[in-house]
């Protein structure tokens, strides 16, 4: 059995443990009210915006709406990979970088590459794939603008003919303890399954040709400040509740700990008065 200098030593260290994890879990929980706020909020009208210009650049096929819409022969595929740049947030990271090597997989014979948001996954990706970016500065400041930045680039990729299908990965935000990992087809714009395409009984103002120029650009930068939106929600719900549970498990082994302190200063003073008691008896002989 440990000595009692040992295992107090192991209390103070796992007390220390708990005051990290749960201040962490407060600051997350904090974080995380603001987060979901804003891709609660934003969430209706990206899904809506995505699946009606879907439908319109659908009926638009070889015209303007084309240069989205292209279905080219796949032979090289880019996948953006949205992770955090920090840790301790339980398989957040790790579901994302799983999923984006079956994706990988998936595409055998063909060139896949992979443009990272955030370090966790540039971290992880560039050992076995080839990172061609790693966009992670987002995260220091999370805004329209920045996002648009990047959505800009990826689309100009595509429109260029450099990559044929361009895809993203991400955690779907859900509830604090529940995050789903997704792909969404980011280019070319597929039509939505079931949806009616728009047709040429409507009166379009401005004309159909301006809506597309102007809004399928807009509804890319949306969908992709949605995804990391998402992800960046997610990332402070699953740190919440992989800190709560470090927190839990930090209390009970203190608790384990406390008693196996108690054990072995109970024995320790057991021992201590058999050996007075005996020394008292040797001498009373």
């Amino acid at each position: 059995m440990a000595n009692l200098k040992e295992i107090r030593n192991r209390i103070s260290s796992v007390q220390s443990t708990m005051q990290i994890t749960s201040a962490m879990k407060m600051v997350s929980a904090a974080k995380l009210k603001k987060a979901q706020d804003a891709i609660t909020a934003m969430r209706p009208y990206a899904e809506k915006l995505t699946e009606i210009l879907q439908s319109l650049s659908a009926s638009m096929e070889g015209e303007v709406g084309g240069a989205f819409t292209a279905q080219r022969e796949v032979k090289k595929v880019l996948i953006v990979a949205i992770t955090s740049n920090r840790g301790l947030c339980g398989a957040f990271n790790t579901n994302v970088i799983k999923q984006v090597k079956v994706l990988i997989d998936s595409y055998e014979g063909k060139q896949v590459d992979v443009f990272a948001i955030g370090k966790k996954g540039n971290d992880v990706l560039s050992k076995t794939s080839t990172v061609i970016a790693n966009k992670s500065e987002v995260f220091d400041a999370l805004t329209f603008d920045n996002v648009s930045t990047i959505s800009t680039l990826l689309t100009e990729k595509f429109i260029s003919g450099e990559y044929d299908k361009i895809e993203i990965v991400y955690n779907q935000f859900k509830n604090a303890a529940t995050q789903i990992v997704q792909t969404e087809q980011f280019l070319p714009l597929a039509p939505v399954v079931g949806a009616a395409i728009v047709n040429s009984d409507y009166i379009f103002e401005p004309t159909k040709e301006e809506i597309v120029l102007t809004l399928i650009p807009k509804s890319l930068k949306t969908q992709l400040y949605k995804a990391i939106r998402d992800s960046f929600a997610s990332e402070h719900g699953a740190r919440m509740t992989a800190m709560h549970k470090a927190t839990d498990n930090a209390t009970a082994l203190r608790n384990q700990l406390k008693l196996t302190y108690n054990k072995a200063r109970q024995a320790a003073i057991t021992n201590e008065i058999l050996e007075i008691v005996g020394g008292a008896e040797a001498l009373n002989k």
